[in-house]
């Protein structure tokens, strides 16, 4: 249940659970599982720890999409195994099946253009 092709099953079925419009609009989005976060992202973002990096959108927000904008690159999620896998031993009070979801939703969100700030605002996971 911790191998990659779980963790994009466990993605892929948060997804299908959208709603209508949402899931739509996430079908043009690439689905990522990777063990760590490259070195090139986590310079770019100022981060030391890879532990701390869960999950990435990579992309460009629908709320700033032109359709006259050339789009050379798709839109990434990123799901980084070996910190959500950290997270969940080190939390112990959530199932992995959830936090990978939430992972997922989350950084789809961003997608949606919406800020880690309006994310917060209706997600107080951390509670």
């Amino acid at each position: 249940m911790t191998d990659s092709a779980s963790f994009i099953r466990v993605a892929e079925a948060a997804v299908a659970a959208f709603p209508a419009p949402f899931r739509q609009a996430a079908r043009t989005v690439l689905l990522r599982v990777e063990d760590w976060p490259p070195d090139d992202i986590l310079r770019d973002m100022g981060i030391d720890d890879p532990a701390e990096l869960t999950g990435l959108y990579d992309g460009v927000p629908l709320t700033e999409k032109a359709l006259s904008d050339p789009s050379p690159y798709p839109d990434v999620v990123w799901l980084f195994r070996e910190p959500i896998l950290a997270e969940w031993r080190d939390r112990g009070d959530v199932a992995l099946d959830d936090l990978i979801a939430h992972v997922t939703v989350h950084e789809f969100a961003h997608h949606f253009g919406w800020s880690d700030d309006d994310i917060a605002a209706i997600d107080r996971w951390w509670e």
